[in-house]
């Protein structure tokens, strides 16, 4: 098989392995790994690294983390976002995302379940330093921290 078709043929794959998932009930949790509550992000978080709301909240404060919401539909999103982009487009927008697969990357969604997803395809695409709100927006409210209601522009 040639190269362009392998590709193709993986592009295919995780699209429709993208396409069968949902964002599911808080707590369902991540295949990413367990959570890290309280840990303290790092240049060096491993891919796919689930956070707490404290431990999200700095990550996103970092200045080179490149923050994404994978929700669809729009269903509100966290102040400071870099970046809207649906969990099952991740491959078809991977123009969208930064060209250094080393670039620090925050993912979200509403309850996990799609950006547990994302990270999947983002580590996929390569991306080494990815972390993910273990808990989604849902986690995020309960922990008291707002939620902007308007889609952006």
């Amino acid at each position: 098989m040639a190269p362009q078709q392998v590709t193709s043929t993986f592009v295919a794959m995780v699209a429709s392995a993208l396409l069968l998932s949902g964002c599911g009930a808080a707590g369902t949790g991540s295949a990413a790994g367990p959570a890290q509550s309280g840990a303290a992000p790092s240049a060096s978080i491993p891919a796919g690294r689930l956070l707490d709301p404290d431990a999200f909240a700095s990550a996103m404060a970092e200045p080179e983390r490149v923050t994404i919401n994978v929700h669809v539909p729009f269903a509100g999103q966290i102040a400071g976002t870099d970046q809207m982009i649906p969990y099952d487009q991740i491959g078809d927008k991977a123009a969208k995302l930064p060209a250094d697969v080393q670039t620090p990357l925050a993912v979200y969604c509403r309850s996990g379940s799609m950006s547990s997803t994302a990270v999947r395809a983002l580590i996929a695409l390569g991306y080494t330093n990815i972390v993910e709100l273990d808990g989604g927006m849902d986690a995020w409210a309960a922990s008291g921290r707002p939620l902007l209601s308007n889609p952006p522009e």
